[in-house]
């Protein structure tokens, strides 16, 4: 690693949460005893607010700069859901302005921020997620069916929804984000906008250690522009059929450190974003600096992805000594025209997989159909050179997989074909071999691709 993550500094005094009026149990909401703890540590220029073993229900909390929130082992941090204190606002998601509502765990603008310990911090996503048909049992199926009699149709079978103000949500559809009187129309409706279970938007020096971080309504970590970012020895889980229930989500951050976590998850684990489309490329903030390393992935749809949000940019990431198992794609690259963007001088070193269900390397990028991608491809004149992505400049070696439906696939534009990517001193078992097309500079180098099953 060759530039340097700063980590917080934070005073040592301490503030308990039950001297501010908290409650074990899991009965009682604690949302303004955890805000008094918070704001006595902040008035006292930070400190640690400690969180001691048992059930703590909570509304929102928002960290201040200064501030360790520590859990305990044996404590468990349970987000209540209603709708006094998940209020809809603009927020950036998927990288767009979107109406959300605030998130479990959030700061904005704060420095010096960690949290920390063997404790868990679980959002209560059933309550705000819907359900694909197709990702459960009949039983499982049935069982939400009791919960709540709502549904709504998709090409893919039904997807269940937990409450008939998220069916109400379906049906009138997100307003015009630009219009005055959007979060008024859309309040009602306030779950249909569920939120990322950890939201921080222009933090430095954040510390993620230890904790258990399950469980989340929308993606579960999402650092949004911040600098000078470690997450060590967390687990990070949600069920594997959670609705965009990501991991980490990195969208356009710069300088950060990611080792020894666990992920086990319903979405994409350890992702590298930088917004979407035009409106993202007007902030010209790419994703930078990242060192990831002796992680384990579990259940995701990658294991370590690109995109498909990367229309800032994403440069200089090296990806060392992690292991993916029955995750749905090893490395997975993925963008599509009207992203813009390039994504290049990307390393990855080492990466063991087995019982990989789709790709072990795949490049794609055709990955969401627009209506800019259904132009026709040799009209390149018809299209703004600054709305095609680009990957580039990709270095993998010492990959070992054992078990995918195909080792390598390399999905180029025409305009602009995958290129400068070598792969080297590896080894797939795989039912297909390897597959290209609208790619140049592809090497190959001491690459045993063996064709069959486990």
């Amino acid at each position: 690693m060759d530039f340097e993550v700063k980590l917080p500094v934070i005073p040592e005094q301490q503030f308990l949460i039950t001297d501010y009026g908290a409650v074990m149990g899991g009965k009682v909401s604690n949302t303004q005893a955890f805000a008094r703890a918070i704001t006595a540590a902040e008035e006292a220029g930070g400190g640690t607010v400690v969180i001691p073993a048992g059930i703590w229900l909570t509304g929102p909390i928002e960290l201040k700069s200064n501030i360790n929130l520590h859990a305990e082992r044996g404590a468990i941090v349970l987000f209540d859901k209603n709708a006094e204190e998940y209020p809809v606002f603009l927020a950036d998601y998927e990288g767009q302005p979107r109406i959300r509502t605030v998130s479990p765990i959030h700061a904005r603008e704060a420095e010096n921020i960690a949290i920390t310990g063997a404790g868990i911090f679980d959002g209560n996503g059933q309550l705000w997620r819907p359900l694909k048909e197709m990702k459960v049992t009949k039983k499982q199926w049935e069982e939400c069916l009791k919960k709540s009699p709502y549904t709504v149709p998709s090409r893919e079978g039904g997807i269940w929804v937990p409450t008939e103000s998220i069916y109400q949500g379906y049906q009138a559809g997100e307003p015009d984000v630009t219009a005055p009187d959007a979060l008024e129309k859309a309040a009602p409706y306030y779950d249909y906008y569920r939120p990322v279970m950890v939201s921080l938007v222009k933090c430095d020096r954040v510390l993620i250690e230890g904790v258990t971080l399950q469980n989340s309504p929308a993606w579960n970590v999402h650092p949004l522009f911040c600098t000078n970012m470690t997450i060590r020895s967390a687990v990070i889980r949600n069920p594997y059929y959670a609705q965009n229930g990501d991991g980490l989500d990195l969208e356009s951050c710069q300088k950060v450190h990611i080792h020894d976590v666990q992920f086990d998850v319903g979405d994409d684990a350890i992702c590298m974003k930088s917004g979407k489309n035009e409106i993202a490329r007007r902030i010209p903030v790419p994703t930078e600096d990242v060192y990831i390393h002796d992680c384990v992935v579990y259940h995701g749809h990658g294991g370590f992805v690109v995109g498909s949000e990367m229309s800032r940019g994403v440069r200089r990431v090296t990806v060392e000594n992690c292991t993916f198992v029955g995750t749905d794609c090893g490395l997975r690259f993925k963008t599509a025209m009207g992203r813009g963007g390039v994504v290049e001088d990307i390393d990855i070193d080492g990466i063991y997989m087995m019982d990989i269900p789709g790709e072990g390397i795949i490049f794609t990028m055709g990955y969401v159909l627009t209506s800019m991608d259904k132009k026709d491809e040799h009209a390149l004149d018809s299209i703004n050179p600054e709305d095609i992505p680009e990957f580039k400049n990709v270095r993998i070696k010492n990959i070992y997989c054992r078990g995918a439906k195909q080792a390598i696939k390399i999905e180029g534009l025409k305009q602009m074909p995958v290129h400068d990517i070598t792969i080297e001193d590896s080894y797939f078992l795989a039912e297909k071999g390897y597959s290209e097309v609208y790619a140049e500079n592809i090497v190959l180098k001491n690459v045993t691709i063996e064709e069959g099953t486990v």
